[in-house]
């Protein structure tokens, strides 16, 4: 049995892997795809990673605890320094919602596993609802002022109905770019290295003498595996500090 992708882009295909057809109310399908097993996948090791980190009530820290306390340190940082006064309402949901991303990217650079932020629907989904999320809290703490965010102070009269509707296009613009750049980013890097990956295999199978060759282009393949891991981190961070600079527009309408 060959285990393998073919294509780049197969590595993205929403599969089924337990389904259940019931002749109930005409036909229901019941399924657990790959996404859905990897999302629990997800959850099970970030709650395994807060468990080990609490190290058991020990006043000696171990480097999970290191870990997490530092961890925790960051992000109370950047939500502080987003946020601003109202930082701790809203740095439990920013905080489960980096460690997620951060661990589902990391789970996606195993080889022949899923990347959870490579969906469309999964990046689309987060990305539209975080912004209705950010939208209500923004009409529920500012009522109908909270619409004047969208036309910029001093704007001469002639020019409202120029500007307002550009500003509405620009803040529901976010609903996308928000979710469509966690996406090009996590599929653009894992479409290159299973390029590469097949590449070199062809290579490596070629024969003595270019097999030794292909060292060199092999190490440039490990540093770009190396490299697509700091991207992990760093879209997890970019997703979670745009979410918190767009809660801040909510609360002070800047």
């Amino acid at each position: 049995m060959l285990f393998y992708i073919n294509s780049p882009l197969e590595q993205f295909e929403v599969n089924d892997l337990i389904a259940l057809d019931f002749p109930i109310f005409g036909h229901i399908h019941f399924s657990l795809t790959n996404i859905g097993f990897y999302v629990l996948l997800t959850i099970f090791l970030v709650i395994s990673f807060h468990t080990i980190g609490f190290n058991n009530g020990n006043l000696v820290p171990s480097r999970w605890s290191l870990a997490l306390e530092s961890s925790f340190a960051s992000l109370h940082g950047l939500v502080k320094g987003q946020v601003g006064e109202a930082n701790e309402r809203y740095l439990p949901f920013l905080y489960s919602l980096f460690f997620f991303l951060l661990f589902s990217n990391l789970i996606g650079n195993v080889p022949y596993s899923f990347t959870v932020a490579t969906s469309l629907i999964v990046c689309l989904g987060f990305s539209v609802m975080l912004m209705i999320g950010v939208t209500i809290l923004g009409l529920s703490i500012h009522k109908v002022h909270f619409f004047s965010f969208f036309l910029p102070a001093g704007t001469p009269l002639a020019l409202v109905p120029v500007l307002a509707p550009i500003e509405m296009i620009s803040y529901l613009a976010r609903a996308l770019s928000l979710g469509v750049r966690l996406l090009a980013n996590m599929a653009a890097g894992h479409s290159l290295m299973k390029i590469l990956a097949g590449f070199l295999f062809t290579l490596f199978t070629s024969g003595i003498l270019v097999s030794i060759l292909t060292i060199i282009p092999f190490g440039i393949f490990v540093a770009i595996v190396v490299l697509e891991i700091a991207v992990s981190f760093l879209q997890a961070y970019v997703f979670t500090i745009l979410t918190s600079s767009y809660i801040k527009d909510a609360i002070d309408l800047h």
